[in-house]
C-alpha cells in the first residue's frame, strides 16, 4: 500500500473527523493503487499524464504504475500515446453506473435544460458530497465569457450556492469533518475545479449562510468562486424518504455522507410561508432564527424559524442552481429577477419526481468481470486481475440496482462472494461505496471522480481520432470523419489520421466539400428522411455503406459507413479514401470495409458511454 493513498483521498475532499483512516486488513492494495491513478489523471490537464508525470504524481514506483496502466488499457479505461497515459471515454461506465443508479439527471435534466433555455444562462444541478458538492448536470450558455464546471466537479460547500442548502442538514460530525478541511486546506488546494481561495473567510460566515439557507429555502453565491460569478440555488425535494427508497434512486447525499439519510435542507417550508406571509411574530422568529446563526447552531435556527416540524417536507435530493456573471445580472438582481422562474422549474422537478414510475431495471447483469481471468493468462503479471475486477464491482449497479446486497453484486460480476466483499471495503474506504439499509451497499457521488469531469467535455472527433490513426496504419491509408453541415449541402471534416504513403489523400481537418458527390456525405445523406426519393442513397442505406469510385476526382476512390449516436441517429461518417491504382472496388470492399465497420463500431461504443449523461459535441 503506498503512503500517499490517504494524501490522496483527502485530495478529494475526504476529510476524515478523526484523523486519516487507516486501511483496512482487507482492502485490496492495487485497486487503492489503480484508483488513485485515475484520479491523479483526473486532475491533470487535459486527463493525461506522462508515466514519469504519474509516477510523481501517485508516488508509486515505476514498475508498478507500468502494470496499473497495462491493466487500465486492456480495460479501455486509458489509452497509452506514446510516452503519454490518456484517461479514455470508456471510463466514463464508472461514473454512469451512478448517475443511472442516481435516476436524478434522466429525470430532471429536461427542466434544467429547458430553464437554462427560457433564462438564457447556465443552469445545474449538484450533489452534496460530504462537505462539498459535485454536479451531476449542467446545461452551460455557449459564450465568450462561459463556465468551465463540469459533470463531476467538485466544489468546496462554501464557496458555492448550492453549499448552504446541503450544509443546512448536516449533522455535528459533518459540521466537524468540515472545520478540519477548512484547516487543514485554507486555499482549496485539494479542489482543483477552482482557483486558490486569496482571502480566507471565518467559518462563522458560512455557518451564518446554512442557517440563512435553512430558513429562505434558497442560497445566493455573490462572487465567492471569483471575481464576477454569481448565482442563486433551490433545493430539489423528494416527495418522501419512503418514496425515494421505494424508487431506488435514493443513493444520494445521504450515501455521500455515510448515512442512509439526509436531514435535508428543504424542511423548511414552513419557515418560507412564515416569512414570506408578512407574520410579525414569523419574521421575528426568522431574525431570530439568523441571529442564531451566528453562533453556529443550525438545528436551532430550523427550530426558530418554525421549521422543526416539517413532517411533510421530503429530503433534499439535490440542488438546482442558475449561474452568471455580474455584467449580466447582480447578486439582488438574481434574486429578484430569476428566483421565482427558478423556484417554478424546481416546483416541476418535484412534479416530475412525485409522478415518476419505479424503476425497470431488465434482467440483472451477470459475469461481468468473467473476462479479467482470460487477460491475465494472455498478459502474465503485467494484468493486475484484482484491479479489474475491483472496478468492474462499480459497474454491477445502474438504474434500478442502486442499492445491492453482497450477494447480487457477487452474481452480477462472476465474482465469489469473497472477492466482492474485499473491492466493496476497499472501494468504500475509497469514498466511492457506501453501506445502505437492509445490508446492502450503494454507490456514491465520489465515483465521478474517476475520470468523469475531463471526459464530460469530450468530442467525437477526440473519440474517434485514436481509432482512426489505428486504421490509417492498419491499412496504410489516409482515414477521415466528416459530419453534415447545417444546409445539408457539404460535409466538414472533423478528425483525419494520414496513411503514411507517398501519394495519399491529404484533406485538411474543417475542409468542405460537396456532401452529394463524397462517400462520407452519401452515407450522412442517406439517413435523411427524404433519402428514399434518391436509387443512390436508397441502395447506400440499404448497403450500409457507399463507395465513390474517382466521382469527385480522377484517382480518388473512398469508402464510408455511418456512426451512430446512442439514439441510432448517423451523427458522422468514417471513411478511407485511396488511389484507385491500389486495388480495384471489389478488393477495396474485402479489404477495406470490413476493417472500417470495425473502427466505426469502435466510435459507436464510446460515444454510446460518453453520450449516456453528457452531450458530445460533434465538430
Amino acid at each position: 500500500m503506498p503512503a500517499n493513498t490517504t494524501s490522496a483521498a483527502a485530495r478529494d475532499g475526504a476529510a476524515v473527523p478523526d484523523g486519516p483512516a487507516a486501511v483496512p486488513d482487507e482492502a485490496v492494495a492495487p485497486l487503492l493503487r489503480g484508483i488513485t491513478v485515475l484520479r491523479r489523471l483526473t486532475e491533470a490537464d487535459g486527463g493525461a499524464l506522462s508515466l514519469s508525470a504519474l509516477e510523481r504524481a501517485t508516488g508509486l514506483a515505476r514498475s508498478t504504475v507500468d502494470r496499473l496502466v497495462a491493466t487500465l488499457a486492456r480495460m479501455d479505461y486509458v489509452r497509452l500515446d506514446g510516452r503519454d497515459v490518456h484517461l479514455a471515454p470508456r471510463l466514463m461506465e464508472l461514473g454512469n453506473a451512478y448517475l443511472a443508479a442516481l435516476r436524478l439527471p434522466a429525470l430532471l435534466a429536461g427542466r434544467a435544460d429547458a430553464l437554462a433555455d427560457e433564462l438564457d444562462e447556465s443552469v445545474s444541478l449538484a450533489v452534496g458530497d460530504r462537505d462539498g458538492i459535485r454536479f451531476i448536470h449542467q446545461a452551460t450558455r455557449r459564450r465568450a465569457m462561459s463556465l468551465s464546471f463540469r459533470i463531476g466537479d467538485l466544489l468546496p460547500a462554501e464557496r458555492t450556492a448550492p453549499g448552504p442548502l446541503f450544509a443546512a442538514g448536516w449533522t455535528p460530525a459533518d459540521w466537524h469533518r468540515w472545520h478540519e478541511r477548512r484547516a487543514a486546506d485554507p486555499r482549496d488546494d485539494r479542489f482543483p475545479a477552482l482557483p486558490p481561495r486569496e482571502h480566507v473567510s471565518a467559518d462563522a460566515e458560512f455557518e451564518r449562510r446554512a442557517a440563512r439557507a435553512a430558513v429562505d429555502g434558497w442560497a445566493l453565491d455573490d462572487q465567492l468562486i471569483e471575481p464576477g460569478l454569481v448565482a442563486i440555488s433551490v433545493p430539489v425535494r423528494a416527495p418522501g424518504t419512503g418514496w425515494a427508497r421505494g424508487t431506488g434512486w435514493a443513493a444520494d447525499t445521504g450515501w455521500a455522507v455515510g448515512a442512509a439519510e439526509v436531514a435535508g435542507a428543504g424542511n423548511v417550508a414552513g419557515a418560507r410561508e412564515m416569512a414570506g406571509a408578512g407574520d410579525v411574530e414569523g419574521a421575528a422568529d426568522v431574525a431570530g432564527a439568523r441571529e442564531m446563526a451566528g453562533a453556529g447552531d443550525v438545528a436551532r435556527a430550523r427550530e426558530a424559524a418554525g421549521a422543526g416540524d416539517m413532517a411533510g417536507a421530503g429530503d433534499v435530493v439535490c440542488v438546482a442552481s442558475v449561474v452568471s456573471h455580474t455584467s449580466r445580472h447582480t447578486a439582488p438582481d438574481l434574486r429578484s429577477a430569476l428566483l421565482p422562474r427558478l423556484r417554478a422549474a424546481v416546483a416541476a422537478m418535484e412534479d416530475d419526481l412525485r409522478t415518476a414510475p419505479p424503476a425497470h431495471p431488465g434482467p440483472p447483469p451477470a459475469g461481468l468481470a468473467v473476462w479479467t481471468g482470460a487477460s491475465k493468462q494472455e498478459l502474465g503479471r503485467e494484468f493486475v486481475e484484482s484491479l479489474a475486477r475491483g472496478l468492474t464491482v462499480l459497474t454491477a449497479f445502474g438504474e434500478g440496482r442502486a442499492a445491492l446486497t453482497l450477494t447480487e453484486i457477487a452474481r452480477a460480476t462472476g465474482l465469489t462472494r469473497a472477492s466482492a466483499r474485499r473491492a466493496l471495503i476497499t472501494h468504500e474506504h475509497a469514498g466511492l461505496v457506501a453501506p445502505a439499509p437492509d445490508r446492502t451497499y450503494a454507490l456514491t457521488p465520489r465515483v465521478l471522480s474517476l475520470g468523469f469531469p475531463p471526459l464530460s467535455r469530450t468530442s467525437l472527433p477526440e473519440i474517434a481520432q485514436p481509432h482512426l490513426t489505428t486504421l490509417a496504419g492498419r491499412v496504410h491509408e489516409s482515414a477521415a470523419l466528416a459530419v453534415l453541415s447545417d444546409t445539408g449541402d457539404e460535409i466538414q471534416y472533423t478528425a483525419r489520421a494520414a496513411g503514411g504513403r507517398v501519394l495519399s489523400a491529404r484533406v485538411t481537418v474543417g475542409t468542405r466539400l460537396p456532401a452529394h458527390a463524397t462517400a462520407l456525405g452519401r452515407v450522412l445523406l442517406a439517413d435523411r428522411p427524404d433519402a428514399t426519393a434518391s436509387p443512390v442513397l436508397r441502395r447506400v442505406r440499404e448497403e450500409g455503406h457507399a463507395l465513390v469510385d474517382e466521382e469527385l476526382e480522377a484517382g480518388l476512390r473512398a469508402v464510408a459507413v455511418p456512426v451512430r449516436d446512442r439514439a441510432g441517429r448517423v451523427v458522422a461518417a468514417v471513411n478511407i479514401a485511396m488511389h484507385a491504382a491500389r486495388g480495384t472496388t471489389e478488393e477495396c470492399l474485402t479489404r477495406v470495409l470490413p476493417e472500417l465497420r470495425h473502427t466505426a463500431d469502435l466510435v459507436e461504443a464510446e460515444l454510446r458511454v460518453a453520450g449516456r449523461f453528457c452531450r458530445v459535441a460533434v465538430v
